[in-house]
Parts: structure tokens; C-alpha cells; sequence
């Protein structure tokens, strides 16, 4: 019998030859998707306005449900999930996969109760909402620093390192420069399409995604004989190093196929799942502008819903996708996948902290056919780029929208245009400094880490759009001195989390005990006392006037009441956007209601210019202004096609007025209502079921 070191070199060389089998027919599969890519990309360009803010950053707000579904799901689905949820699962079961099932709620929750309002509010971004509901300045303006801060240590960095560890793994190439190439390809098409190139590549890929991790599934249950081969081997599969008795650790969980576990658990306890880490994925779903700038670009609140509840019905899949396939890997590439020895780790993943996060890969590399590997690179690759793509798209939104506008009233729309761009690489250069902290934090555990870093900080925000959604007393102090209690909370414990490396290969956990607190716990403690810190202050203090709060709340969505601005807010951002006769969001009257207009406003618009407390603002931009003799070159031609900047439209004062109307309307027919209502019970039975069936009845 071989030794246990014998058999991890053994394990390194069979993977450096894997590399060699992904031959030509591979490339051409991978080559044919890039080529898909690029034409869906430059095709999504015709007919869509990008050379406003609303053309480019909500596509028109003119997508059908299934865009809108497809969007939600490509872009909440990264190559995180081929490497670190089905990493998860081969290191400990089938319970990470009550992430994606909780999600099938919550992305209702942005549906039925979010959406009515930021819809009826007219707002463009989640930190615009804010400052309509509050007021001021500096809630909105941490909240959208806040928000790029995580898209660098949860998403970007995140997808980047994972993408680029699954091309190691199956091709070979350099970590770092194997994913240049991607990165460049997703910056294009961002950076020249907007949102609209971006939801049309989502549905794309999401076909492509779908149809990849059930292919994947089904080849790798093949290999493991089933269900049942599934879990007799998974629970024998015990690495060498364990075996020989060179080390206790390397057994597989007594619980590995129950989903939900008890309170103790390290993983998912449930009362921490439910009450804890739902309140910090209550931001993602419900409050995270990735992900709500996707619904605001349905043409109506019917398809909004429709889209959420096909981003539901997809939600279903990842379990079977990703989880399966990542407990299956554990059986048949035990020794690599299981590894416990540090030095072990480091010989088969250059991490010597864990291996679990190369399983999905090496399914990939050795069980599919020829062609096969191809077209599940391509998936992943169309992952990330999904990913990558919503994330950039909604953080240049944040940018350009929240902070620049804030600081530069009268910046023209084409120098947003530009500066929103330029954001777009300065982000994805942070993310890729911080790859070194993703990869060995959370014990190797790639999905534990960023929900972990998520619970951290962001039930600070979830609570602060909850009591502002759902309470009206709740006011602008109250708001910002929960936020910054909870940004100090969060940030110290994430602080300790990133300078006490969690235990690994079995050794005893001596980290202090509010590190040792299991993050599902602390983020349910954080909310709580954000909650609480919310109520009392917004109490002490004077309320918010009813006419400041009509169109955002709960309550008020309906409302057909004149809005008061705040008189300390700045400017309002949609006074500065222009409607188009593509179906683009346009400028609001003056006082901020929905619909009305007086004869001066419409004349203005009409000219150019918008009145605004007797101050002449500027609507139609610089871009608009262009003369058509600076772009006679084909150079000079091509640039303003490729950057979307050309004159812009100007509507009628009907046309605007109804415009308007139709983008802040959250009206539905009963057919739609009864139609939608009926798949929300669907929906929601079938994810109780199947929390049920992975919990008490698969084993």
C-alpha cells in the first residue's frame, strides 16, 4: 500500500496532466461563448439610449419578467459558487446549500413589499432612497461608500479569486493572469453597453449556467452510483493522512446530509440561519443595488414580480447544481479535496489552509468529455461575468449618482458618464489586492467567509430600511447613530475575525470568545441593538412632517399627496436625468410629485433647462450639445458609439407627463395579481418542502 505523501504527489502530478486533456475542442467551445458574448453585447446596444444616466445605468426601465429574472439570477450567481459553495459542501455537507433556499423568500420580499415603494418614490439607487425618506446628506453618502466598500470584500475580490483558481485548476494557467483576459472582456461590454448589455448577457448566461451545473450533476451522480452511492461514500470518505493515522481530523460530519442543524452547529445553526443571517441577506436581496437596479428596470411592477418570482423558481436549482456536485467530488478526490495536512494542502492547491474550494474544478477536469470541459469553463466564465458585470454596472451607479452628484451639483452627464466608467477599473484593481485575504480566511471556506463578512456589516442597513420603510416615526438621527453604533460593532469584530486566524487541521480554538461567537449569533445581536439605538433616538427627537414621507413608506406607497422635499438634501437627483422616447426616466416636476407639471416646468424642459427654486438647471447635457461636425471622422464616430454619447432626445410635455406617470406607477390588472399571488404560494410551499426533505427525509 502506497503511503499517504506517496498518494498526495500522486494526486499533484494526475492534476498536472489533467491539464493537458482540455484539447482544441475544448478551446473552440470556450471561444464559441466569448464570441456569443460579444455579439449579445454589441446587439443589446442597438435600440437602447446610453447616453443618458437612466438609459445606461436602468436600461430604460423598458425589460420584460424573464430578463428580469434571468438578470437577478446570473448576477447573484458568481463563480463564488462553483468554487465556494460546492467547496463548502465537500468540506461539510449539504447544510450551505440553505443559503440559496432562503434566498427564494427574500427575493419575494424585494417583489411584493421593497419594490412598490422604491418604485413609487422614483428613485434611481438604494442610497437615493435614503436620502428622499431621511433627508440630508450623510446617510446616503456612507451608505454608498459603504456599499462599494463591500462590493471590494464580498463580491469583487471574491469572484476574481475564485474564477481564477477554477482556470488554474482545470487549464493551468497563471492565478492572476489567467483572469486578465475575463476582466477586460467584462469591462467592454460594461463599460460601453450599461445595464441593458448587461441583462441581456445575464439571460444568456443564465441558460448557460443552468443547463452546465445540471449536465455536471448528472455526470458526476453517474460516477458515485446515485443517491445512495452519494451517501455511503461521502461518509467514507476519509483521507489517507486520517486513515494512517498520521492525524485524528479528515472525518466526514455525522450530520453532513441535514440541511438545517442544531444550535451548536459551526455551520448553519438554525436559529441563527433564520433570525440572524437573514437580517444581513434581507441588504443583499432587498436593499443591494446589484441587485434592486435589476427589478427597477422592469417596465412595470407586474414584471418586476414576474421577475422575481423566475429568479425564485432558479433559486431552486444551486442545491442540485453546485452543493451535490461538491459532495461528490469529496468521494471520488478524497485525499485532494479533504486534505488536512497544511503541507499537504499546499503541494495539491498552493493553500495551506484547505482544498475543499478545488472541488467543483476537478470534477470538471476529470469526469466530462471532451467538449464537455469547454462549455463548463464557458459557464463558469459566463458566471463571473455576470457577476462581475451587475456588480460594476451598480457600483458605478452608486458612484456617479450618490457621491459625485453630491459633491459636483452641476457635473455635466458626460462627465458622469466617464467618471462612473473609470470606477469601474479602479475597483476591479482593489478587489484584486485583496485576493491574498480572501484565500485564507474562514478556514478556507470561500461561501462561509463572505457570508461572514456580510454579518458583519450589513444588518446595520438592513434595519435602517426597515424602520424606514415600515415606521414612520423613525427619522434621520435615529437612522444615522444606528448605523454608525452598528459600523463600530461591525467593524471591530470583523477586525478581530481578519487578525485571529480561524483553527485549522483540528486545533483548538483559542481566538477570544467574541471572535469564537458563532457570526450568525453576532449578527443577530447587531441588528437588535441597531434596532434598538434607531427607535430610541428617532423618539428623543422630532419626526418627519407627513408630507416629507408620502410615497415612502409601506404605507404611503399609494399615496397620491403632494411630496415636500427636504430642504437640506441637496438637489434632487432625477431633477437632472431626461426622459427619452425610448421609454427612459426623465426629469420630475419641480416639488417632486409624480405626474404634475406646471406650464413653466414643461416649458423649460422642452428648451433645455429646468426652474428649480428660480435657478436655472441645466438637463440637457454637454453631450447633447455636441456638434455633429466634431464627430465627422470615422474615429471620432466610432468613440461616440462606443461610449453611447450622442444628442438626446427631447419629449413633448405630454409625452413627459406620461412618461412619468408609467415609471412611478405600481398598478397591476387582477388577472396579473391573481396570477402573480398564485406563484408566490408556489413558490414559497415548494422551498418549505424542500428545507423539509434535505433536513428529515433525504437519508
Amino acid at each position: 500500500m502506497m503511503s499517504a505523501e506517496t498518494d498526495i504527489d500522486q494526486y499533484v502530478q494526475n492534476m498536472q496532466q489533467a491539464h493537458n486533456v482540455f484539447n482544441v475542442w475544448d478551446y473552440v467551445a470556450l471561444a464559441l461563448y466569448f464570441v456569443l458574448v460579444v455579439v449579445v453585447g454589441l446587439w443589446s446596444m442597438k435600440g437602447h439610449d446610453r447616453s443618458t444616466m437612466a438609459g445606461y445605468f436602468l436600461a430604460g426601465k423598458n425589460m420584460m419578467w424573464f430578463l428580469v429574472g434571468g438578470s437577478l439570477f446570473s448576477s447573484n450567481i458568481g463563480s463564488e459558487h462553483f468554487v465556494g459553495l460546492a467547496g463548502t459542501a465537500a468540506a461539510d455537507g449539504v447544510a450551505i446549500g440553505g443559503f440559496e433556499l432562503n434566498a427564494v423568500y427574500l427575493v419575494q420580499l424585494l417583489g411584493w413589499v421593497f419594490l412598490p415603494v422604491y418604485i413609487a418614490s422614483f428613485c434611481y439607487t438604494m442610497p437615493e432612497y435614503l436620502k428622499k425618506r431621511f433627508g440630508g446628506r450623510r446617510i446616503h453618502v456612507y451608505y454608498a461608500f459603504l456599499s462599494l466598500v463591500l462590493y471590494v470584500l464580498v463580491k469583487l475580490s471574491v469572484d476574481i479569486y475564485s474564477a481564477s483558481l477554477f482556470i488554474q485548476v482545470v487549464i493551468g494557467w497563471n492565478l492572476y493572469l489567467s483572469v486578465l483576459l475575463i476582466l477586460s472582456m467584462t469591462a467592454v461590454y460594461v463599460v460601453t453597453g450599461g445595464l441593458a448589455a448587461v441583462i441581456y448577457t445575464d439571460t444568456l448566461q443564465t441558460l448557460l449556467i443552468v443547463i452546465g451545473g445540471l449536465t455536471l450533476m448528472a455526470f458526476s451522480l453517474v460516477e458515485v452510483g446515485g443517491f445512495q452511492g452519494l451517501y455511503e461514500g461521502y461518509m467514507s470518505a476519509v483521507p489517507n493522512t486520517t486513515l494512517s493515522g498520521e492525524t485524528s481530523c479528515g472525518y466526514p460530519r455525522n450530520d453532513s446530509f441535514k440541511m438545517l442543524r442544531g444550535a451548536s452547529d459551526d455551520i448553519l445553526p438554525w436559529q441563527g440561519f433564520f433570525f440572524g443571517q437573514t437580517t444581513a441577506s434581507i441588504w443583499y436581496w432587498c436593499a443591494d443595488q446589484v441587485i434592486v437596479q435589476r427589478a427597477l428596470a422592469a417596465k412595470s411592477l407586474a414584471h418586476a414580480k414576474g421577475g422575481t418570482l423566475m429568479a425564485g423558481y432558479l433559486k431552486l436549482l444551486p442545491t442540485f447544481m453546485f452543493v451535490i456536485p461538491g459532495m461528490v467530488s469529496r468521494v471520488l478526490f478524497t485525499d485532494a479535496v479533504a486534505c488536512v495536512k497544511a503541507e499537504d494542502c499546499e503541494k495539491i492547491c498552493q493553500n495551506p489552509v484547505s482544498c475543499s474550494n478545488i472541488a467543483y474544478p476537478l470534477l470538471v477536469t476529470n469526469i466530462l468529455p471532451t467538449g464537455l470541459r469547454g462549455l463548463m469553463l464557458a459557464v463558469m466564465l459566463a458566471a463571473l461575468m455576470s457577476s462581475l458585470s451587475a456588480i460594476c454596472n451598480s457600483a458605478s451607479t452608486i458612484f456617479t449618482i450618490d457621491i459625485w452628484s453630491t459633491y459636483r451639483n452641476h457635473a455635466s452627464e458626460k462627465e458622469k458618464m466617464i467618471v462612473g466608467r473609470i470606477l469601474v477599473f479602479a475597483l476591479l484593481f482593489l478587489s484584486i489586492l485583496w485576493i491574498p485575504v480572501v484565500q485564507l480566511k474562514q478556514g478556507g471556506l470561500l461561501f462561509v467567509y463572505i457570508q461572514n463578512v456580510t454579518g458583519c456589516l450589513a444588518p446595520p442597513i438592513t434595519a435602517v430600511f426597515l424602520g424606514g420603510m415600515f415606521w414612520s416615526r423613525i427619522n434621520e438621527k435615529g437612522a444615522f447613530w444606528s448605523l454608525m453604533v452598528g459600523l463600530v460593532m461591525g467593524v471591530v469584530r470583523l477586525t478581530l475575525d481578519l487578525t485571529y486566524q480561524a483553527p485549522t487541521n483540528c486545533a483548538e480554538d483559542t481566538r477570544p470568545a467574541v471572535v469564537q461567537l458563532h457570526f450568525m449569533y453576532f449578527t443577530l445581536i447587531l441588528f437588535w441593538v441597531c434596532v434598538g439605538v434607531m427607535v430610541i433616538v428617532s423618539l428623543l427627537t422630532d419626526p418627519i412632517p407627513e408630507s416629507r414621507l408620502q410615497r415612502l413608506t409601506f404605507w404611503t406607497r399609494h399615496s397620491q399627496q403632494e411630496y415636500e422635499e427636504f430642504p437640506d438634501s441637496g438637489p434632487s437627483t432625477s431633477d437632472k436625468y431626461e426622459l427619452d422616447k425610448d421609454g427612459v426616466m426623465g426629469q420630475t416636476a419641480k416639488n417632486g410629485t409624480v405626474g404634475e407639471t406646471t406650464d413653466t416646468d414643461r416649458t423649460s424642459v422642452q428648451n433645455g433647462t429646468s426652474t428649480n427654486s428660480g435657478e436655472a438647471t441645466r438637463v440637457v447635457d454637454e453631450v447633447g450639445e455636441v456638434e455633429e461636425t466634431s464627430c465627422r471622422t470615422r474615429c471620432s464616430q466610432f468613440i461616440v458609439w462606443f461610449c453611447g454619447l450622442k444628442p438626446k432626445k427631447t419629449l413633448t410635455a405630454e409625452e413627459q407627463a406620461e412618461m412619468e406617470h408609467r415609471l412611478t406607477s405600481i398598478e397591476q390588472t387582477k388577472f396579473e395579481s391573481i396570477i402573480l399571488n398564485i406563484n408566490l404560494i408556489v413558490i414559497l410551499s415548494v422551498a418549505v418542502f424542500m428545507f423539509i426533505y434535505f433536513t428529515f427525509l433525504w437519508v
